[in-house]
C-alpha cells in the first residue's frame, strides 16, 4: 500500500518546493532594502515595458504601532520594483506620495518622532530611499497643522502642501493616476 503512496508523495513535494521557491518575495531593482514583491509568471493582464506608468499614493493609515513602517508608503517601493522586475524601465516610472490625516506622524524627523513617542521613526530610511530616487513625499499642511507638526520637524526632502486636495488633483492633472487603499 505505500508503494503506490510513494510517486504522488514524491510529485507533491516536488510541487509545493517549487511553489515555495517561487514564493519567495525581493527588492530591487529600484528600491533596493524595501518593496518586496512576488514575482507573477505570465500574468493574463499584461504590463507594458513601453509604457510610462504614472501614479500618486494616497497615504492616510496608519500602522497600531509606533515601531511599525507604514505600508503605504512601503508601497511606492513595491510599485517601483514590481514594474521595473516586469521589464518597465526606471525612466518609464513616476511615483508620487501624498501623506495626510494620521500618517502625517510618519514623515517626521527621528528627533521630532523620539520627542513624541521615544524612539526613532521606522520610515525614516525608507523615505529618505524613495527621496533619494526622486519620488516626492508631500505632507498635507491641513494635517500637519492640525497634528502640530511643523516645518522644521518634517524629514529633511518632504515637501509641505496647503493641503492634501491641492497636491492631489495637482499631480493627477500631470497625468498621474490615483491608487488609495
Amino acid at each position: 500500500m505505500v508503494r503506490p503512496l510513494l510517486p504522488f508523495l514524491f510529485l507533491s513535494a516536488f510541487f509545493f518546493s517549487n511553489l515555495m521557491v517561487s514564493q519567495t518575495p525581493t527588492t530591487g531593482p529600484i528600491v533596493q532594502d524595501f518593496g518586496k514583491v512576488y514575482k507573477i509568471d505570465n500574468p493574463d493582464f499584461k504590463v507594458h515595458p513601453d509604457r510610462e506608468y504614472k501614479v500618486v499614493i494616497d497615504v492616510t493609515g496608519k500602522p497600531n504601532s509606533h515601531t511599525t513602517r507604514n505600508p503605504l508608503i512601503e508601497t511606492a517601493a513595491r510599485f517601483l520594483n514590481m514594474h521595473a522586475q516586469s521589464g518597465v524601465p526606471a525612466k518609464q516610472l513616476k511615483v508620487a506620495l501624498v501623506v495626510h490625516g494620521d500618517a502625517s506622524k510618519d514623515v517626521i524627523s527621528d528627533e521630532a518622532y523620539n520627542e513624541r513617542y521615544g524612539k526613532d521613526n521606522p520610515n525614516t530610511a525608507l523615505i529618505k530611499s524613495l527621496m533619494k530616487i526622486d519620488v516626492p513625499v508631500i505632507i498635507c499642511g491641513q494635517s500637519a497643522t492640525y497634528h502640530g507638526i511643523h516645518r522644521s520637524e518634517l524629514i529633511e526632502g518632504v515637501q509641505l502642501s496647503l493641503s492634501a486636495m491641492t497636491a492631489l488633483v495637482h499631480l493627477q492633472g500631470e497625468g498621474y493616476q490615483l491608487i488609495k487603499f
